[in-house]
């Protein structure tokens, strides 16, 4: 079978923007949606270069899946093709984060939402176990990557190790492994899984590394000074026209610390948002949080597009051009807050990208890569088990057990696993069972 046609700059706009309004799920099923589309049905990217791209994005502080779309952008179209898949990842989130921010701002919580909320959840958590279970089939190819991913499950659940430390740890154990046993961690899709992956894909594995994609230090010096000046030129523009001490001045220097911070995913980040914008700043309160991590946990993109609704709540509650001008300073400070969120993550990629494209033959780079993605699939595992106790026991553990929050999720499961539903259905059926819940519908 031979490889798929060159893709045109407009059909991969039109996927991205697709991706952008579907990626629900969180990292794990954004990259499963990822993996699905691109390395099975399109055969856009080969197994083994999806995997190493993955493995470079997980190492970045950052939405990764966002960032796994950007490179993979920039590998076909260059940097505006980064620059567009990057974008449309986020887009959609940010547009209807902005609106739900202004409607709950504004009106208020009610029944109905709260009763979509309440059956998304569950959706969700099922969605992240069922990611995970699609991640590790193909990773997880030998009992050594298998003790990788059990290890660091055990370090994060049970001894609360720092996510930077198990990556550290995951990295040195593929180098060590590689020594002592090379055939174990080598990259792509060796297991039984790896089928489709082995028809010709359009970058395939030993595709050679597009012109522009390709390291050289003058590259670097380039993209690295326009990376950088235009963080100082939109940072400059911030401080004349709001001055050091304005709102908008400090959320953009907050959100830049803020982007640096989030290895580990979003949750990794949020004690550090939530002390800064709540405690610290007040640009809102404790509960206004919670509604923005609901709308982050229950909208298509990155959960770190949390920082969205803060940026929106933030401009709302200080009124920053009137009271008669709310809406227009949430949108203001919802876009400053983005831009310095998402800014760096960009940079990473373009920066990065050409030193990782030099290095997807080498063993003995490769091999601590697949020791993270190894350990990551532990770290996901975690993730949907945080998950299920919070939307199973909000109250803590002492409080009472959610059995019709269990049932919607157990139907979602059941959903993904056996019958194989995509993930718009299931999140759009959890959720209208959430608000007949709600609603008053008692139903068993």
């Amino acid at each position: 079978m031979t490889a798929p046609a060159p893709v045109g700059f407009g059909e991969a706009l039109r996927y991205w923007f697709k991706l952008g309004c579907v990626s629900f799920g969180g990292p794990a099923g954004q990259i499963a949606l990822m993996h699905q589309e691109l390395v099975e049905r399109r055969r856009w990217i080969s197994e083994r270069r999806f995997l190493h791209a993955l493995n470079y994005c997980m190492l970045l502080p950052g939405p990764e899946a966002q960032q796994l779309a950007t490179y993979i952008g920039w590998l076909m179209h260059r940097t505006r093709g980064g620059l567009a898949a990057g974008t449309l990842f986020v887009l959609p989130s940010l547009l209807l984060i902005v609106a739900l921010s202004w409607l709950s701002l504004a009106y208020g919580a009610t029944p109905a939402v709260a009763g979509v909320f309440y059956g998304v959840k569950p959706a969700v958590t099922a969605l992240v176990l069922h990611a995970a279970w699609r991640i590790g089939a193909r990773t997880l190819r030998n009992g050594w990557l298998w003790a990788i991913a059990a290890a660091a499950f055990v370090a994060i659940f049970l001894l609360h190790v720092a996510f930077p430390l198990i990556i550290l740890a995951a990295g040195a154990l593929g180098y060590a492994g590689a020594r002592l046993a090379p055939g174990r961690f080598g990259a792509g899709g060796h297991g039984p899984q790896a089928g489709a992956a082995s028809l010709p894909a359009l970058i395939d594995d030993h595709t050679p590394t597009p012109a522009h994609a390709r390291f050289t230090w003058r590259r670097l010096r380039c993209v690295l000074g326009a990376g950088l000046g235009v963080w100082a030129g939109a940072m400059a523009l911030l401080l004349a026209c709001c001055g050091a001490d304005g709102a908008l001045t400090r959320m953009a220097w907050f959100f830049t610390k803020a982007a640096l911070l989030t290895f580990g995913g979003a949750y990794a980040v949020l004690p550090y948002v939530f002390q800064g914008a709540v405690e610290h700043y007040q640009w809102l309160s404790a509960s206004q949080m919670m509604d923005g991590l609901a709308l982050g946990e229950t909208t298509p993109g990155p959960l770190i597009m949390v920082v969205s609704y803060v940026g929106f709540a933030g401009g709302w509650n200080a009124a920053l051009f009137g009271a008669d001008a709310l809406p227009l300073a949430g949108i203001a400070a919802a876009l400053v807050a983005t831009w310095f969120t998402f800014l760096p993550s960009f940079l990473f990629i373009f920066v990065g990208g050409p030193f990782i494209e030099s290095t997807h033959g080498k063993l003995t780079l490769t091999a601590p890569l697949t020791g993270i993605t190894a350990a990551v699939v532990g770290v996901i595992v975690n993730l949907a088990l945080f998950f299920a106790a919070h939307t199973l026991w909000p109250a803590g553990p002492q409080g009472g057990f959610e059995w019709p929050a269990a049932v919607i999720g157990l139907a979602a499961g059941v959903a993904l696993f056996a019958f194989k539903r995509g993930v718009i259905p299931v999140v759009l059926a959890c959720g209208l069972a959430g608000v007949l819940w709600t609603m008053g519908l008692k139903w068993v």
